[in-house]
């Protein structure tokens, strides 16, 4: 299906002109003064991960490759890679820990992720926006320390750092955001 560039956003898989798919990592236009406005696009090629960046006039067309987003849920890591589970079909599906990349911290066991499907091959993962965690360790709060303008380092239950504001003790449970790692608020349960 050919779109505008100016459409293209961040986790689209595109055909570039070498046949090739890539997912797009990034999707920014400009618009200058005098001159024609161009997007941006900086994307990973999914068979062997390497990155390249092109520009396009924000008119000119792009070939967006048809994927289909199935939810699966998280079953557990192993040597062999992540493995997911559809809950329509009780197929299972193993993904490659460099498609998965950082995100794979994130993941709990049954979570519900969606999955983009190409040709019956997992080729992005896609999780909710906000993950619930309990904080394993952290410094306890420095005295003076003011909430709304300080935050001091944690790791998570999983072993991933994220800064907390100081209110916030060992044992808590928070919710973070998965697009960058951040601290988003006390969980309610």
């Amino acid at each position: 299906m050919r779109v505008i560039a100016s459409s293209i956003r961040k986790g689209n898989i595109i055909e570039r002109d070498d046949g090739q798919l890539y997912v797009v990592l990034s999707a920014e236009s400009f618009h200058p003064g005098k001159g024609t406005p161009t997007t941006q696009i900086d994307m990973r090629r999914l068979s062997d991960g390497v990155k390249t960046t092109d520009r396009y006039k924000t008119t000119e067309q792009v070939e967006r490759a048809h994927v289909e987003d199935r939810e699966h849920d998280f079953l557990y890591q192993d040597g062999e890679g992540y493995h997911f589970m559809n809950n329509e079909s009780y197929e299972q599906l193993t993904l490659q820990g460099d498609l998965v990349g950082d995100q794979g911290k994130y993941l709990q066991e049954g979570m519900k992720v969606l999955l983009s499907i190409f040709n019956e091959t997992a080729v992005g993962i896609q999780l909710p926006q906000r993950v619930t965690f309990e904080i394993a360790e952290t410094e306890p709060a420095m005295k003076g320390q003011t909430a709304s303008s300080s935050y001091k380092p944690a790791t998570l239950s999983n072993g991933a750092r994220v800064m907390v504001p100081p209110h916030i003790q060992a044992g808590t449970r928070v919710v973070i955001n998965t697009e960058d790692g951040s601290y988003v608020e006390r969980a309610k349960d």
